[in-house]
C-alpha cells in the first residue's frame, strides 16, 4: 500500500495545498514520514485524510471557472461502519460545492471495496449539483456491483465505457472535456 502514490503529473497545473479554496489548503507533507494507515498498512504520505480511517483521497485538479474537480481515491469506501460518505460530503464535497464546483470526476482504481448504507448523502450531493454530475471512472468491477446494489447509479455515472478511460494520458482540461463529451453523447443517444 505504501507504494501507491497519488497521481502527481498534474502538480504543475494544480496543488490543493496551495489553493485557498481547497479543504486541504495549507497542508504540509513529509514524503518520508508514513503515519496514515489502512488496516495496519501504511499508505503514502501524499494521500489526504478527511475523517475516514479507511478511505483517503487526493484532489488532483480543480477548475473553479469551469466548475469541475478530479479526485483520486484510495482504500475501502465503507459507509456501513465508518460513514465515509458523510465525511467525504461534509469535509470535502461541501467545500468544493460552496466554491462553485458542480462536476465531480472520481477516480476509483485504488478503491478496494465499497460497503453501502443509506443513500441520503449521495442524494443530497446529487441534488446540490443543479446541472452538474458525479462520475466514477475506472472503479473495479466488484466495486461497481456494490455501487449498483447500493443504488448509487441513481446519483452517479460509472461503469461500462467510463471504466475504460486511460485518464493519465490527458491533462485535466482534456479529461474533463472527454468525459463531458461522453456524457453528452450518451444523453443524445
Amino acid at each position: 500500500m505504501h507504494d501507491l502514490e497519488p497521481f502527481y503529473a498534474w502538480n504543475h497545473f494544480y496543488n490543493a495545498a496551495r489553493d485557498p479554496r481547497s479543504p486541504f489548503y495549507g497542508r504540509h507533507y513529509q514524503e518520508n514520514h508514513y503515519t496514515n494507515t489502512i488496516y495496519n498498512y501504511f499508505i503514502h504520505p501524499l494521500w489526504d485524510e478527511f475523517g475516514s480511517p479507511t478511505l483517503y483521497l487526493k484532489i488532483l485538479y480543480t477548475d473553479y471557472n469551469q466548475g469541475f474537480t478530479i479526485i483520486e481515491l484510495l482504500g475501502e469506501w465503507n459507509d456501513c461502519i465508518n460513514n465515509d460518505i458523510m465525511f467525504l460530503k461534509r469535509n470535502v464535497i461541501d467545500v468544493l460545492i460552496d466554491n462553485g464546483v458542480r462536476v465531480f470526476i472520481l477516480i476509483g482504481e485504488n478503491v478496494l471495496n465499497f460497503h453501502r448504507d443509506t443513500d441520503d448523502y449521495y442524494q443530497e450531493w446529487f441534488e446540490e449539483l443543479e446541472d452538474g454530475f458525479i462520475i466514477g471512472i475506472n472503479f473495479r468491477e466488484h466495486v461497481i456491483q456494490e455501487f449498483n446494489q447500493g443504488r448509487l447509479d441513481n446519483y452517479m455515472i460509472f461503469g461500462g465505457r467510463f471504466n475504460e478511460i486511460g485518464w493519465r494520458k490527458y491533462n485535466p482540461l482534456q479529461l474533463y472535456s472527454y468525459v463531458n463529451q461522453m456524457i453528452m453523447r450518451g444523453l443524445r443517444a
